[in-house]
C-alpha cells in the first residue's frame, strides 16, 4: 500500500491519503466487526474488574493460564451475543449502543467506585436532570469520546462487507457455535477455578463491562413490560388508635425526617472529633449508635424502611404490591403528609398527601438553583394549624447527596473549609471533600433544631415528637470508594451505618406512657430500617394486625 507522498499527474507531490483513509474507514465483514469490537470491550473497558481479579489472584493460587482463560472466555461471551446482531442495518446501532453503555459504566465504576447491578440500574433510571447534571465534568467527557464518540465514529465509517443473508445467517451461527465451544473448553479446562471464583466472590461478575449493566438493564425491563399493571395490596385495613390513646388529651404531631447520604460516623452525637452536632448537643435528644440501613441506595432503602418486610425478605416486586407505613397510619385516620426536596419518595408516598418542594421559588432558600432543606419548613406552620387529627409529616432531604456536597451546605454554614467544589472526588484532597462533606452535616443539624423548634410551638396544642434516620450512608474515599450503590453483602460499613434520632416533649412522653430512662438504656443497641414500621405503628398508638411488638423499640419502655 503506498503511503506518504507520491508524484500526481501533474508532476506535483501530493499527501497519499490511503492509508489514513484505511484507517476511517476501515473494511471488514461482520463476524471480524464483532470480534474486535468483544477484543476492545474485554481489553479497555474492564480496568475495575482485571483489577479486581488480579487482588484475588495475587492472594491465590490461580495461575496465569487462568486469568488468560478469564480473557478468552468473556471475549468469547461477548462474541456470541454480538454474533446474534451481527446483520445488515442492525450491527452497527447495536456496537454503537453497547460502547456507549460500556463506556458510561467504565466511568461510574472507575471514578466512584460503585458496581452495576439491579439497585443500581433501578437508582440510575429514577435519577432527574439535576441530580445527573452534577455527575458531568471533564474527566466524564474525557470518557465518552476516548471510549464512546471515536469508536463509535470508526464503527460508522467502516465499510462492512456484508454476504447475501443466508451466508451472513451461516456466518452467524458459525460465530455463535464457535463461541460456544471456547465457552466449554474453558470451562472444562479451569472448571474448579471458575466455580471457586464465583463461590467466594461472587459480586465480580457486577463488575463484568458491559455484560452486568446490560443484563440489567433487560431484566429491569423485562420485568417491567411482564409485570403490566401493578395492583397494589392492601394491608392494615383493621388499624386503628387504640382507645386509651384516644384518652391521652391531645393529638399527637410527629415529624420524621428521612435523611439523605447521612452517615453515622460524622456525626458528633456518636463521638466523631468535629463539632457536627452543636445544635443538636443542646437538646435533650435520644441518639441511637447502631443502627443500620437496609440498602445502599435510595430506590431501596427509602421504600424498604417503609415497608412492613424487613430487610432480609424486601424486594421490589413485593414493595410494589404492597402497601406501607403511611398507609396503614391513613388507615388508622391519622393524618399525613408527605414534603419532599429531594427526588421523590420512590413510591412510598402515592397514596398520601405530597407536596414537592424542590421546585420552590424562595429567594434566600432556592439562589443556587436547588432549594435547601429549609424549605421542608416553608408554609408548614399554616399546614398544621388547620389540622385537628393525629398528623404524622415526612420531611424528605437533600441531606448530605453527593458528589457535588458544597451545594448542599449555604454560605452561613460552611464550619470546615477549604471545601471540594467538584463534582471529581478523587481529585480533591481528603481534607477538603471531608470539609464539604461535615458541612452538610452541620446544616441537617441546624435544620434538625428548627424542626424540633417549630414542634415546640406546638405543644400546647399536640403531643409532639420527631424522629430522625438516613437512608443509607456515603464512602468518601475510603478504600479508594465514593458515594454509595455497593451491593449490600460487600458494602462498607460508611453506606449502612446511618445516625437515628429521637426527639420527644414530655406531654408526649407522659401520654404515651414511654420511660424516657428506659430508652436511654438502649442507645447502643443494634438497630435497622427494620425496626421503622412496628416502632411508627406503637409511637401512634395504632393497632393493627401489622403491628410487631419484638421489632418496636418503645414497646418494652411502656409503663
Amino acid at each position: 500500500m503506498k503511503q506518504g507522498l507520491e508524484i500526481n499527474k501533474s508532476g506535483k507531490l501530493s499527501f497519499c491519503k490511503r492509508g489514513m483513509a484505511f484507517v476511517l474507514r476501515p473494511k471488514m465483514n461482520s463476524i471480524q466487526l464483532t470480534l474486535v469490537t468483544s477484543l476492545i470491550l474485554v481489553a479497555f473497558y474492564n480496568n475495575v474488574f482485571w483489577s479486581e481479579i488480579l487482588k484475588i489472584a495475587a492472594g491465590s493460587q490461580q495461575n496465569q493460564f487462568f486469568l488468560a482463560s478469564i480473557f478468552l472466555l468473556l471475549v468469547a461471551f461477548i462474541n456470541l451475543f454480538l454474533s446474534l446482531v451481527s446483520f445488515k442495518y442492525i450491527l452497527k446501532p447495536s456496537v454503537i449502543l453497547i460502547l456507549f453503555v460500556a463506556t458510561f459504566a467504565a466511568y461510574f465504576m472507575k471514578t466512584y467506585g460503585i458496581i452495576i447491578d439491579e439497585s443500581m440500574v433501578k437508582n440510575v433510571l429514577a435519577i432527574n436532570v439535576d441530580d445527573f447534571s452534577e455527575l458531568l465534568n471533564v474527566k466524564m467527557l474525557y470518557y465518552l469520546v476516548v471510549l464512546g464518540v471515536i469508536p463509535s465514529f470508526l464503527v460508522l465509517r467502516s465499510e462492512i462487507r456484508y454476504k447475501p443473508f443466508v451466508r451472513e445467517l451461516f456466518m452467524a451461527l458459525g460465530a455463535v457455535l464457535t463461541s460456544m465451544v471456547v465457552l466449554v473448553v474453558i470451562l472444562v479446562l479451569f472448571y474448579k477455578d471458575y466455580i471457586s471464583l464465583g463461590k467466594n466472590y461472587n459480586y465480580v461478575r457486577h463488575l463484568l463491562n458491559p455484560v452486568s449493566p446490560l443484563y440489567e438493564v433487560f431484566s429491569f425491563a423485562r420485568r417491567t413490560v411482564t409485570n403490566g399493571k401493578v395492583v397494589v395490596r392492601p394491608i392494615g385495613e383493621d388499624a386503628r388508635i387504640a382507645k386509651t390513646w384516644q384518652e391521652r388529651g391531645k393529638k399527637n404531631l410527629v415529624i420524621l425526617v428521612v435523611g439523605e447520604a447521612a452517615r453515622a460516623r460524622n456525626f458528633s452525637l456518636n463521638g466523631y472529633e468535629r463539632k457536627t452536632n452543636l445544635f443538636l448537643e443542646k437538646e435533650d435528644v435520644l441518639n441511637f449508635t447502631n443502627t443500620y440501613s437496609c440498602g445502599t441506595v435510595t430506590t431501596t432503602s427509602l421504600p424498604c424502611m417503609f415497608s412492613h418486610f424487613g430487610r432480609e425478605s424486601f424486594s421490589d416486586f413485593k414493595a410494589d404490591r404492597h402497601e406501607g407505613l403511611l398507609d396503614v397510619l391513613s388507615h388508622a385516620g391519622v393524618q399525613v403528609l408527605w414534603r419532599e426536596n429531594n427526588s421523590g419518595c420512590k413510591g412510598v408516598c402515592k397514596r398520601v398527601e405530597t407536596e414537592d418542594m424542590a421546585g420552590l421559588q424562595v429567594a434566600d432558600l432556592c439562589a443556587s438553583g436547588e432549594c435547601q432543606d429549609m424549605i421542608l419548613l416553608q408554609g408548614l406552620q399554616k399546614y398544621i394549624d388547620q389540622t385537628a387529627k393525629d398528623t404524622f409529616i415526612v420531611l424528605h432531604q437533600k441531606g448530605s447527596y453527593g458528589p457535588e456536597y458544597y451545594r448542599r451546605s449555604p454560605p452561613g454554614f460552611k464550619a470546615f473549609v477549604p471545601e471540594c467544589k467538584t463534582n471529581q472526588l478523587q481529585e480533591c484532597q481528603a481534607e477538603e471533600l471531608l470539609n464539604a462533606y461535615d458541612n452538610t452535616i452541620v446544616y441537617t443539624d441546624y435544620f434538625l433544631s428548627q424542626v424540633i423548634d417549630l414542634l415546640k410551638k406546638n405543644s400546647e396544642q399536640f403531643n409532639v415528637a420527631m424522629l430522625y434516620l438516613s437512608d443509607y450512608g456515603e464512602s468518601l474515599g475510603e478504600k479508594n470508594i465514593y458515594l454509595h450503590g455497593l451491593p449490600y453483602i460487600i458494602a462498607p460499613d460508611e453506606q449502612k451505618h446511618i445516625p437515628f434520632i429521637l426527639w420527644f416533649a414530655d406531654a408526649f412522653l407522659k401520654g404515651s406512657h414511654i420511660d424516657k430512662s428506659c430508652l436511654q438504656k438502649k442507645v447502643n443497641e443494634e438497630l435497622s430500617h427494620d425496626n421503622l414500621f412496628p416502632s411508627v405503628l406503637g409511637l401512634m398508638g395504632v393497632k393493627t394486625e401489622m403491628y410487631n411488638k419484638d421489632l418496636d423499640i418503645f414497646a418494652g419502655c411502656r409503663q
